[in-house]
């Protein structure tokens, strides 16, 4: 999973394990994994990819990376699951170097802080 700088984008071998990301009709990101990939992608643009792509036809690959084991591609859609847009879209785009950045986490609100007490 660390191979992020060597995923190969979007290319013509989709006959082996990969993690994918479509861009959708409403421009929202999914993302997912398979074993086949030209036939997951024939599911989704028929509407029977899922139910979430089914409401936002048409979709368009705008990611995908290759892997040895469906296990390996799978735990990388669940990892991108819990990135926000921006880190998806860094990915996406090749701005493999911004990853990191992206993923500090915010710093906290005034309202989040925890109070402090001056004791008795």
């Amino acid at each position: 999973m660390d191979n992020l700088a060597e995923a190969s984008g979007v290319n013509e071998n989709f006959d082996v394990p990969a993690m994918y990301i479509l861009r959708c009709g409403d421009g929202s990101l999914y993302v997912g994994s398979t074993t086949d990939l030209n036939e997951r992608l024939a599911q989704h643009a028929m509407g029977r990819g899922s139910v979430y792509t089914s409401r936002r036809l048409p979709v368009e690959l705008v990611y995908a990376a290759e892997f040895a084991s469906i296990a390996e591609a799978y735990a990388l859609e669940r990892k991108v699951h819990g990135w926000g847009r921006a880190k998806r879209l860094a990915l996406i785009e090749g701005r493999h170097d911004e990853l990191p950045a992206l993923s500090r986490s915010r710093p906290r609100t005034d309202a989040a802080q925890p109070r402090r007490t001056d004791g008795p």
